[in-house]
């Protein structure tokens, strides 16, 4: 037997063997990692980590008139933004959870895809600065090829440090700081190119007002770094990666996956594609349907932005509280086509629309991605992440473009029957995965008693199947 054999197994997760690394600053609540404080450190830091590229993914939208004037482009080229952003997501988002699992670690991935966000938005403000479209649309591609990845890294990060009880107010906290950064891009950035305007004019002031805007992205590296440093502190003081599985995820696991991965994908993508490209378009919607001018309009097609990110930690709180995640993802998803229905077919004011649309978002993101976690052991948890957020961009790269051209032949009103559409095709995926579930013992769908009971007795029963050497 080995030296470390050898050592009592009471010395070896006692406090003594661990307390010798925490001296002077390190010993302190917020630093120590075995305290509930340290975690909220790390929950702040890692909600922050997709701040920037909230903020600049909707960097578009908020500027939507103004780009189309000052680059002279249509609203099909306007959309080739949101396309291009999603492309190398179609595949890359795969390789990178796959590459978080098996290659870079968690901690690596997210400072490497952090530094992609950055550079991508720089290219992007460079070509708006010299009027260089095809340049933006570079610029939209690197940004993209970190942008979703991050948000894998992200997710895995939250399962590894929130694993349990609290992990739907963790994704929930997650989204909202996300969407804080999208609202704050929302009624900031017209703002700000309005303050510039009387300096600089065109796409320079365009260009300037991006790169003032990048500032967000080199605040969420700064993050990754620090959440990086964290982490590896916190697995060598908890002996975490000891009391790991030492599994590593094979390519060939991916054909293993359980449908309910795959109906989970079809549910994210059939929903998630009747939201952001509307509200990409969503500015010169109101302008044109309800008679806005372009800061009121801005202002309700920020509404789903601002409502999630107050409601989102609520709604988290709540699903840990009374689990049923698949009841709560259908009732999500009944919601939004209610609200798109009353968009497409009454004057209604849009507030109501969209402040309920910004709840049922709330709910359905809340309870839909810790199912994956239910699904799949964890160190096949960042591919899963991987392939839900290429499915996702596949369907927003084609949507987008799409949803401008039929903007630009067709109108609005045809356009939102075509996002109706795709949120029926949720709404049946999700009585799917409930029907699936249901037959493989309802694991999905479970209270929360009963969920932290069968957690239990699954800790309890951990320790008989490893040999005792």
């Amino acid at each position: 037997m080995g030296s470390e054999e050898k050592t009592p197994l009471l010395n070896k997760i006692g406090d003594d063997s661990e307390e010798e690394e925490l001296t002077g600053c390190g010993a302190t609540l917020p630093c120590n990692p075995r305290r509930m404080l340290h975690r909220y450190l790390i929950l702040i830091i890692m909600c922050l980590l997709s701040f920037g590229s909230y903020f600049c993914y909707d960097n578009p939208a908020a500027l939507q008139d103004n780009m189309i004037k000052d680059l002279d482009i249509g609203v099909g080229q306007f959309m080739a933004f949101y396309s291009w952003y999603s492309w190398p997501n179609v595949i890359l988002c795969f390789f990178g959870g796959l590459l978080i699992d098996k290659v870079f670690g968690v901690r690596l991935g997210a400072i490497i895809f952090s530094i992609f966000v950055t550079c991508g938005q720089v290219i992007f403000a460079s070509g708006a600065f010299f009027n260089l479209y095809w340049l933006m649309c570079v610029g939209r591609f690197v940004f993209g090829i970190g942008g979703e990845s991050l948000a894998v890294a992200q997710n895995t990060y939250a399962v590894k440090w929130f694993k349990g009880k609290e992990l739907n107010m963790v994704f929930g906290l997650q989204l909202s700081f996300s969407r804080v950064g999208s609202t704050v891009n929302m009624n900031i950035m017209s703002p700000i190119y309005n303050l510039l305007s009387t300096s600089f004019k065109g796409y320079t002031n365009l260009g300037i007002v991006l790169f003032i805007g990048g500032g967000t992205c080199v605040f969420s590296l700064l993050c990754a770094l620090s959440l990086g440093y964290f982490d590896k502190r916190a697995d060598r003081i908890l002996k975490r990666d000891a009391k790991g599985s030492g599994e590593v995820i094979q390519f060939r696991d991916v054909l293993t996956f359980p449908l309910t991965v795959w109906l989970l994908c079809l549910i994210c993508v059939a929903y998630y594609v009747a939201i952001f490209p509307f509200i990409g378009l969503g500015l010169v919607f109101f302008e044109m349907k309800y008679d806005f001018d372009p800061s009121l309009a801005n202002n309700v097609n920020s509404l789903v932005y601002i409502i999630s990110a107050v409601a989102s930690p609520v709604f988290g709180f709540l699903i840990d509280k009374t689990g049923k995640n698949i009841f709560w993802v259908c009732l999500g998803v009944l919601v939004t086509i209610g609200c798109h229905g009353l968009l497409a077919f009454s004057f209604i004011n849009p507030y109501v629309s969209m402040s309920t649309m910004g709840l049922a978002y709330s709910v359905l993101a809340s309870a839909l991605w810790p199912m994956a976690a239910q699904m799949v052991p964890e160190h096949q948890l960042g591919t899963v992440y991987g392939i839900m957020q290429s499915v996702q961009n596949l369907g927003l790269a084609v949507i987008s473009l799409v949803a401008g051209m039929i903007v630009d032949a067709k109108g609005y009103l045809l356009l939102e029957v075509f996002f109706l559409a795709w949120l029926c095709l949720a709404l049946i995926g999700s009585v799917l995965l409930y029907l699936v579930d249901a037959a493989r013992g309802g694991k999905l769908n479970l209270s929360a008693r009963k969920r932290r009971e069968q957690l239990e007795a699954e800790m309890n029963v951990e320790p008989e199947k490893k040999p005792i050497e």
